[in-house]
């Protein structure tokens, strides 16, 4: 994955280099250390997103350190 981008340590949301909160959670605690990479388009009737505790469409890291 592209490790410019970072990932919120809170919701595993992936936000873009330049941003400075998640996109998601709004949280400021990201890191480029993740790994692993899922979109989730229908977060209703995804098992992952079930599974991640996702409730919002998006891009999220499968494991965040």
């Amino acid at each position: 994955m592209a490790s410019d981008r970072l990932a919120c340590r809170e919701c595993h949301a992936v936000a873009e280099p330049d941003q400075d909160t998640c996109p998601i959670c709004g949280s400021t605690s990201l890191t480029e250390d993740w790994a692993g990479y899922v979109i989730v388009a229908h977060p209703d009737e995804s098992e992952i997103a079930v599974e991640m505790e996702v409730t919002q469409p998006g891009k999220y890291a499968l494991k965040v350190r």
